[in-house]
């Protein structure tokens, strides 16, 4: 059980959580895709989280743009740099290297995969394929199926790629073998909910019994319900979630563009 190996537990009665994804940085500050400054956006989105009380930060993959070393210092940089004092934690996404990935992940931002609190276990999961579509592996299923057998207790999954259709471009990105990855979910009988990235824009869906969330990105939003490529600068935006003994709540927060 490799990929889940390294843990990491929470205190406190209830869970404070904030899912950001896409940032898609540049080796330098001043990088731009679609003519938005990546930087600067995922900069205001730490300055907003760093005022809600979390006690922990989840991202969601495609960190970089340019696929740069240099893109995956200045997001640790930047992380340093913000008032967010609480771990973040990571999933690949289809742009990400995983080897840059672990060389960024000490001290704040840690490589931790399978997280616990109070109110149950968080896991989070690799969805990165040999394409910009998502795959997971039949060894990592296998690694998620056993540690499910194994909880006792509620589950909340994240993973980059989307694994149902959203009606839109990206749909050609899709995680290929996402029914299979939901089916272990829902059969577990274990998970709460499962929460994505890589779509670029919020999207609640369900697949069984089980919801299925999309965190809009930090630096670009794609548009909905559409098979052109369409970009709009909505403003970069998070998802927070709250979990205590009452219940999972989440909801999308946009920043102000």
């Amino acid at each position: 059980m490799a990929w889940f190996k390294q843990q990491h537990r929470f205190s406190g009665a209830e869970l404070r959580l904030a899912h950001i994804t896409d940032s898609h940085l540049f080796g330098s500050r001043e990088g731009c895709y679609f003519e938005v400054n990546t930087a600067a956006h995922f900069i205001s989105v730490l300055d907003a989280l760093a005022g809600e009380a979390l006690d922990g930060v989840v991202f969601g993959g495609d960190l970089t743009q340019d696929h740069s070393a240099e893109s995956y210092a200045l997001f640790a940089e930047l992380v340093a740099q913000s008032s967010l004092d609480c771990p973040l934690f990571w999933v690949p996404g289809n742009h990400d290297d995983l080897s840059m990935l672990a060389q960024i992940s000490e001290g704040q931002i840690s490589a931790a995969k399978h997280l616990q609190c109070e109110q149950g276990d968080i896991l989070l999961l690799n969805s990165k394929g040999p394409t910009p579509a998502g795959w997971c592996e039949a060894a990592h299923l296998a690694e998620l199926e056993a540690v499910l057998c194994e909880a006792s207790r509620p589950v909340l999954a994240f993973c980059h790629h989307h694994p149902i259709p959203i009606g839109g471009y990206l749909d050609k990105h899709i995680l290929e073998n996402g029914p299979q990855l939901l089916n272990v979910l829902v059969d577990s009988q274990r998970v709460e909910a499962l929460i994505h990235g890589h779509v670029h824009h919020a999207y609640a869906q369900s697949f069984r019994t089980l919801p299925v969330y999309a965190t809009p990105a930090t630096s670009i939003q794609f548009a909905k319900h559409t098979a052109d490529w369409q970009q709009h600068n909505l403003g970069p935006a998070c998802r927070l979630i709250h979990w205590t003994a009452q219940g999972l709540h989440t909801e999308v927060k946009w920043l102000a563009n």
